[in-house]
């Protein structure tokens, strides 16, 4: 009798476009932080605040906060654009419209594209710097899986603003081309090749 009552649960696609039935995220340590949950309107609205409250906000909706606030890039200080910085509906119509061009062509899930670029442009370790007696001295340390997460999303959001900043090309399209090149680990993207440069410090400071 239960079993009859129980109705169906609706299964929502991001944005009413792209399904998550399927998805897979192969590396198990990103898994519990790599938020794909399907809704149909993605904003938080600052609401998911506390320890761990970036794992309860969808990885679309990071990277179109991340469009707002490129970032630094070493120690230069890059400019903020003003299309973008603390829009909403502007950096997520970026993030929709890099997705449809990867859509179109890859013929793939862009949502599964974009998991395969961040798991492949997440550094497993880096290095930070000890000091001892006076010395400072560079440590090989195993990188945390939400730290993994962040640093990809920013290296992509960065690669692609560096591709588009004062030239022709688009922000949506110079994202699709970094999530594209990055899913292949194609050394051209900029995340993978910022993950292989941390990783070879990382070994050479073991």
């Amino acid at each position: 009798m239960e079993a009859e009552m129980e109705k169906p649960q609706i299964q929502f696609k991001l944005f009413d476009l792209y399904t998550i039935e399927g998805l897979a995220i192969k590396d198990s340590a990103l898994k519990p932080y790599l938020n794909i949950e399907s809704k149909l309107l993605l904003k938080s609205q600052g609401r998911n605040i506390g320890k761990f409250g970036k794992t309860r906000v969808n990885i679309l909706e990071r990277i179109a906060n991340r469009l707002a606030v490129p970032g630094h890039v070493g120690k230069k200080h890059k400019i903020i654009t003003s299309w973008s910085s603390g829009k909403y509906n502007r950096n997520m119509k970026t993030v929709l419209d890099a997705l449809k061009v990867v859509e179109q062509k890859t013929k793939k899930n862009p949502i599964q594209v974009l998991v395969d670029a961040i798991e492949n442009g997440s550094p497993r370790d880096e290095i930070t710097v000890i000091e001892h007696a006076g010395a400072r001295y560079p440590q090989s340390v195993d990188t945390s899986p939400m730290r993994r997460i962040d640093l990809a999303v920013r290296w992509m959001v960065q690669g692609a603003y560096q591709k588009s900043f004062g030239k022709k090309k688009k922000m949506a399209d110079a994202l699709a081309e970094e999530i594209i090149k990055a899913s292949e680990k194609n050394m051209e993207s900029y995340a993978f090749s910022k993950k292989n440069e941390a990783e070879k410090q990382a070994d050479s400071a073991r």
